[in-house]
């Protein structure tokens, strides 16, 4: 499956991508035959999904050190910002079988490949969403859909400076989680730009294996 690769840089503003999302996604419900796969580094900011349950944000949410935004997409609260690939998958599930599970683990197993490129073993977690090394979590995801085409997508943390906003809140509302990142797995510099070129592929090679033929 083709997605058309779109890097927009760093320090991007969420609600910057979050309408270029909108507008991609309406594209595409109109005709638009195109998949895309928009990757950045976000300007500093924590996201939570839309739940009753904001515990994960901690009880004082204003003194958090960056904005909090409130998603479509499903989970609890989680950082993005500088040093962090942000991957947005906008992509028509209905070839895939309107299957969402699929779908997350098609993501998780894309980031997984990815990672081995460099060195790291990562993995999935029974019961938890995401991307883990040794039982460090390094990547979350969480989607959304309007009308069986995909939204949101996956934040893996690649380089240091991607750790600094986490612990203000509880990652993803799972209690002592540690956070981890590509840098300190592999113990050598990784440009966000670069991984972000070689997950293309895999993105493309994993979705391919659930479309429904």
């Amino acid at each position: 499956m083709h997605l058309r690769h779109q890097w927009l840089g760093s320090g991007i503003d969420y609600d910057q991508g979050l309408k270029m999302q909108h507008s991609l996604v309406e594209g595409i419900l109109a005709g638009d035959e195109q998949n895309y796969f928009l990757c950045l580094e976000h300007a500093p900011i924590y996201t939570i999904g839309r739940t009753r349950d904001t515990s994960s944000l901690g009880e004082h949410t204003e003194s958090l050190p960056y904005p909090v935004i409130e998603t479509n997409r499903g989970g609890q609260a989680t950082y993005h910002g500088p040093g962090q690939l942000t991957g947005y998958p906008l992509v028509d599930l209905r070839p895939l079988g309107k299957d969402l599970h699929a779908y997350i683990r098609a993501l998780e197993e894309a980031l997984i490949e990815t990672c081995l490129e460099y060195g790291v073993q990562a993995t999935r977690r029974d019961g938890l969403t995401g991307v883990w090394v040794n039982n460090k979590k390094l990547a979350s995801i969480g989607v959304g859909v309007k009308k069986w085409i995909s939204m949101h997508g996956f934040a893996i943390n690649i380089t240091r400076e991607s750790l600094q906003g986490f612990s203000s809140i509880t990652p993803c509302g799972i209690n002592d989680v540690l956070m981890t990142c590509l840098e300190n797995e592999c113990d050598q510099d990784i440009s966000v730009k670069s991984f972000a070129q070689s997950c293309q592929k895999h993105v493309e090679a994993s979705l391919e294996k659930i479309a429904v033929s």
